[in-house]
């Protein structure tokens, strides 16, 4: 399974009146990081940062000004995110500005049902909060030191490592087996485990006769009440484990 973990930022937060500026993806691979990403920052053409997301993100119109439009990007942008599950923290917002930007030059939409919203994930998992990227981070561990300001590809890295503990797929990671995958994704196999653990022979048992009709003898002389006759009773031993 491929996911794009992503994240935008913006000139302001009115998609119809407002711009991408930045757009930052990391790729998964069942649920691991395959070191692809995608990063571009574009021009608003025109439309200036607003004061309070240019004190979030430091992008400013300054050095927006020489960056390519939107439009000159977005084939390489689609081209990356291809058919993937798309993953964003508070994905109504940059799935709004995603939307709003294709629509503006003509291209097909992005599908709900393709996007999963990590803040909603987080809300049901930890519904006392708080469940933004910086909470998140501190709850597991994660080192968001260097998130001195927003970054669409920081934040993208960051909410890879959240999700990823957010549905457990660390745990749900270790394997033995290879599985079923369409040819495309043969370079980044997944080898899962199965729990059974049985031994085609038994083993060779270690305790030698002697030892056995000594530990016989001791048990005899504690009478018909010794806690040994009782795990002797209950004890069932299957054979070849």
């Amino acid at each position: 399974m491929r996911e794009i973990i992503f994240d935008t930022e913006t000139t302001g937060l009115d998609n119809g009146r407002d711009r991408i500026i930045e757009f930052g993806g990391v790729e998964l691979v069942n649920r691991f990081p395959t070191g692809r990403t995608f990063h571009a920052y574009f021009n608003p053409q025109g439309y200036p940062v607003h004061p309070e997301a240019l004190a979030v993100h430091g992008l400013s119109d300054a050095f927006l000004a020489d960056k390519p439009a939107f439009a000159d990007t977005v084939a390489q942008l689609m081209a990356f995110l291809d058919d993937a599950v798309l993953v964003a923290h508070n994905a109504t917002f940059d799935m709004g500005f995603m939307n709003a930007e294709l629509k503006r030059i003509g291209l097909p939409l992005i599908a709900a049902d393709r996007v999963v919203d990590t803040l909603a994930i987080a809300k049901r998992k930890h519904p006392m909060g708080p469940n933004s990227l910086d909470a998140l981070c501190r709850r597991y561990g994660i080192d968001n030191s260097r998130r001195t300001k927003h970054g669409a590809l920081l934040d993208s890295e960051l909410l890879a490592e959240v999700y990823i503990e957010l549905i457990g797929g660390k745990q749900a990671a270790l394997v033995l087996d290879v599985q079923d995958m369409d040819a495309g994704d043969r370079d980044h196999e997944v080898v899962m485990v199965h729990a059974d653990y049985r031994r085609t022979r038994p083993l060779q048992p270690r305790v030698s006769e002697a030892e056995l009709a000594a530990h016989a003898a001791l048990v005899a002389k504690l009478g018909e009440k010794a806690l040994w006759r009782e795990i002797e009773a209950r004890s069932v031993v299957e054979p070849g484990l």
